[in-house]
Formats: C-alpha cells, sequence, structure tokens
C-alpha cells in the first residue's frame, strides 16, 4: 500500500517479517565487522568480511553498485561523516574512529544500519559521542513507537527528539542535508527523516510505517563538504563524527526494530510489539 503525495510505502506485518530477515543479515555483518576493527586492518578487510557474510546469507549487498557506489559498507573515518568508500590503503590506527554502515537486501526487501566504534584506545570524548548519537537514535524510534500507539504522532517527533537528545548531551554539530529514510522494497524512499527540527510536522505515524532513522553529529561545525571522489562527505573544519542507524518498523501493537537482533526490547521495553523477533 502507498500513501499519495510523498509516495510512503506501508508494509504488512508480513511484509515486515521480510525485512526482518534483511535486518538479522545486516546485523550479523556488523558485529563480526565491529570484532574485527582494529589497528592495521584495512577498511577494505572490513568491507570483504561484510560481504562475505551477507552473501553467504543468501542475500544481497545494498551498496555495491548503488549509483556506481564500489563497496558493500560505507567505512567513514574519523573526520569522514559518511559515505566513506573502503580501499585497501586506508589502515586503521590506534584512537581512529570509524562509522561502519552497511545494508542487504533479501528476498527483495533491505535491511539498513549503521555503527560507530574507537579503534583500540580512544579518546574518551569521541566514544561519549557515539553514545550521544546512539541515545539520540533510539530516542527517534522511541518518540516513533510513542507516537504511534497515540494516534497523535508525526514525522518531525522522531527528529525532534532526535535533535533535543543531541543539544542536552553537549555542544555537538547536528550534520544537516543527510538524515534518516523510508525503507523496503528500495533502500531509499519517502519520507526523508531530518535529525532536527520541530514535533507535530509531516506525515503521519502509523502501523506499517518503516523508517531508517540516522543521527549524524560532530565534535565542530556541523557543516560538511563532499570529496572529489563524489561520495564522502567530511566535515569542513575537520572534527570528528559519529553516524549511527537502525531499521525501524511500526506495527498495530508496537515498534520492531528490524535491525536490533532483540527487535529493540533492551533499549525499548513495553514500547516493542509482542511480535516475537526471529533469530
Amino acid at each position: 500500500m502507498r500513501r499519495p503525495q510523498l509516495d510512503i510505502q506501508l508494509k504488512t506485518p508480513e511484509q515486515i517479517e521480510k525485512m526482518r530477515g534483511a535486518g538479522l543479515v545486516v546485523a550479523a555483518a556488523l558485529d563480526a565487522m565491529r570484532d574485527a576493527v582494529a589497528p592495521g586492518v584495512s577498511t577494505a578487510d572490513l568491507d570483504a568480511i561484510a560481504e562475505k557474510i551477507i552473501r553467504d546469507a543468501g542475500a544481497v549487498p545494498s551498496f555495491k553498485g548503488y549509483h556506481g557506489f564500489p563497496a558493500s559498507i560505507c567505512a567513514s573515518v574519523n573526520e569522514q561523516v559518511v559515505h566513506g568508500i573502503p580501499g585497501t590503503g586506508q589502515i586503521l590506527a590506534e584512537g581512529d574512529l570509524i562509522s561502519l554502515d552497511c545494508g542487504a537486501i533479501l528476498e527483495g526487501w533491505h535491511g539498513d544500519s549503521a555503527i560507530t566504534v574507537g579503534v583500540g584506545e580512544t579518546d574518551p570524548a569521541l566514544l561519549k559521542m557515539a553514545e550521544v548519537a546512539e541515545d539520540a537514535m533510539w530516542a527517534g524510534i522511541a518518540a516513533a513507537a510513542r507516537g504511534a500507539a497515540n494516534g497523535r504522532g508525526r514525522l518531525t517527533d522522531i527528529s525532534f527528539n532526535v535533535e533535543k537528545t543531541v543539544r542536552k548531551a553537549g555542544r555537538y554539530g547536528i550534520v544537516d542535508g543527510y538524515g534518516g529514510h523510508g525503507i523496503g522494497t528500495e533502500m531509499h524512499q519517502d519520507p526523508h527523516v531530518l535529525n532536527h527540527g520541530k514535533p507535530g510536522k509531516g506525515p503521519r505515524l502509523e502501523p506499517g510505517l518503516c523508517l531508517a532513522i540516522e543521527p549524524m553529529i560532530t565534535m565542530g561545525s556541523p557543516r560538511t563538504h563532499e570529496l572529489s571522489d563524489g561520495w564522502t562527505v567530511v566535515t569542513r573544519d575537520g572534527s570528528f563524527a559519529a553516524h549511527v542507524e537502525h531499521t525501524m518498523c511500526l506495527l498495530a501493537d508496537g515498534v520492531w526494530v528490524t535491525t536490533a537482533v532483540d527487535g529493540g526490547r533492551a533499549r525499548l521495553g513495553d514500547l516493542v510489539s509482542a511480535r516475537q523477533p526471529r533469530t
């Protein structure tokens, strides 16, 4: 089913089950990459790990070939915010901060998720920034679940709660121009989900709506620019950045974070659908 205007695709519970399958593939790939991150490892090594897990599961990497993107993951190091291209020449060093963004297609349905992790001994302030980004993501997901449950939720309730969480935590930059998105039979669908804004605006939050929520924050200015490779987005002031993401779907009785192994229950409690996560 599609809603007019923004062409928002609403999914049935059965279709969300299929998205769960793709989400678990992405979760497995991210877990393996998290374990492999260490000084001396190249971002190409991480890409190879993710692609093998995705293909061994019978899925296809969402990113590879997408508008010409050459890899299965985005690996964004330090001042790189998003869309970093993995390479054999990019070797991780002690103290680096890396964001790993991964997507998979299984039976025609997409999962999309990202994590930010430190390499070896990392400045606690950088790890705190990554934690703040994660807290903001979960605050946005929780707002979506509450808004769908009470019937009064609007899209920008997510944006507002992401921003509020970041602002309360410290003086971080919230990257503008990039954000979350609808997801389903395509990786990027309507609507675009900003990481800042006033609440109570935009499409209604209702069962069947599936979104990728992805805060991107920096240690300094929120201003960015794209490198000459046509993909990599970096901070203008060279400050380090964090990017996290989960795919979430709204059901009649709650939210299901399809890229979280527990469906989101550890962070969201009773806001999670009673539908048992498939593991």
